[in-house]
């Protein structure tokens, strides 16, 4: 297991166990920085704007905007209103997948079987599904507010004829990414397994999460200056902050 180190800008820091859910609110001006423990993980992940819950993380609309099929350093991640939720800012993984999906129910009972808590306890199995549908139920949210959701750490591969492939332990211990928050944000996420993995047991992989001081944007920044689309984000965010969030 990675050992994390404590440093001056780590505001908070918990380790979320593989097979497990959780939310929080990120406010704008803040980073989350995602720690694949062991290698191998992978975190799904949704965003909601808490103000309004109807606005929320629009996948197509990411990678349109910014020509991409991978999620890597330089990109934002859009909510359907054409507001950047927030920005990857540092991330030493290169490929982070948002066309794969979520495990559902129906595919984890085929893929390694569910297993309750009562019976098994800890080796219990959750798909991605239901981890969602948990913590959404905490916002008064339901299934008709799941979107497709980012699958960080995982990557897929797609062959000239279209096929999806899953590259098995693609993440490496110790490998972070960092979300930089552009507005607040209400983030919800699992350690379930990506759908396609094609391990023989449900695998259960950790990661840290660390809440952290965020460095102001500045012109030259990475994020705003990746394309046009971008810096369009970053001014509609602007608009947003100005006229009091309406």
């Amino acid at each position: 297991m990675t050992e994390i180190t404590q440093d001056k800008d780590v505001l908070y820091q918990d380790t979320l166990p593989g097979g497990a859910h959780w939310s929080m609110l990120m406010r704008k001006g803040t980073t989350l920085r995602l720690i694949d423990q062991d290698g191998g993980a992978n975190v799904g992940m949704l965003f909601y704007n808490p103000e309004n819950t109807l606005e929320r993380y629009n996948a197509p609309d990411t990678l349109k905007c910014q020509h991409t099929f991978k999620l890597t350093k330089g990109h934002c991640l859009y909510s359907d209103m054409g507001r950047i939720f927030c920005s990857i800012t540092e991330d030493t993984v290169g490929w982070h997948d948002t066309v794969g999906g979520n495990l559902t129910n129906a595919a984890l009972q085929a893929k390694w079987g569910v297993k309750n808590y009562q019976q098994f306890r800890n080796d219990w199995t959750i798909s991605g599904e239901q981890a969602f549908l948990v913590e959404l139920a905490k916002y008064g949210l339901n299934k008709r507010d799941m979107a497709a959701n980012l699958n960080l750490f995982s990557c897929i591969k797609t062959d000239d004829l279209g096929n999806l492939t899953f590259v098995e332990n693609h993440s490496k211990a110790g490998d972070h990414i960092d979300l930089r928050f552009e507005m607040d944000t209400l983030v919800l996420f699992h350690t379930c397994p990506h759908p396609m993995n094609t391990a023989a047991t449900y695998p259960k992989n950790s990661v840290t999460y660390q809440i952290r001081n965020a460095a102001a944007v500045t012109e030259d920044d990475v994020c705003l200056n990746a394309c046009a689309e971008n810096q369009r984000g970053f001014e509609n965010n602007r608009l947003y902050h100005l006229c009091g969030h309406h």
